[in-house]
């Protein structure tokens, strides 16, 4: 009974350290339709994985600073954040600003996001980057190299 035990507390003990260690990379990520990236963070926030933004997160995807805890996002040097009105396709076929779906996706931001979107003149058909020391200043930085050598 001690050996059944013993295995179920390793066992318990290597799916805790497997789960605290699982990671998602984000890059060349240019986004696409809110409600595809509303569900897809919503599993990865209940997954408690860890997010590395390293590269290009662009319109959509932008909405993971919003559905995952800030303390499980970290940023690379390479992250770069692109941000831009919501918008849909009008009657001629051309994009048409969604005030209403721009209005949700800004609400999702967290308060430092929203102040720098706001400071550049707010969500608008062009889009912002928001990279570099100013996005380093309001996410941790992850070392991948770091992470990498220690496996």
């Amino acid at each position: 009974m001690k050996l059944v035990t013993g295995l179920l507390a390793a066992v318990l003990l290597l799916a805790g350290v497997g789960a605290s260690h699982a990671v998602v990379r984000i890059g060349e990520d240019r986004g696409g339709r809110i409600g595809t990236y509303v569900d897809k963070y919503q599993g990865l926030r209940s997954s408690g994985q860890t997010v590395i933004i390293d590269g290009l997160c662009a319109s959509a995807c932008t909405i993971v600073l919003g559905a995952v805890p800030h303390d499980k996002i970290c940023v690379t040097s390479h992250a770069n954040l692109g941000f831009h009105a919501a918008w849909d396709f009008g009657a001629n076929g051309r994009a048409v600003t969604n005030p209403e779906a721009t209005q949700m996706l800004y609400s999702m931001y967290p308060p430092a996001v929203k102040r720098w979107i706001t400071a550049r003149g707010g969500l608008t058909p062009h889009m912002i980057f928001l990279h570099g020391k100013q996005l380093m200043s309001m996410y941790k930085p992850c070392y991948l190299d770091a992470q990498a050598s220690s496996h």
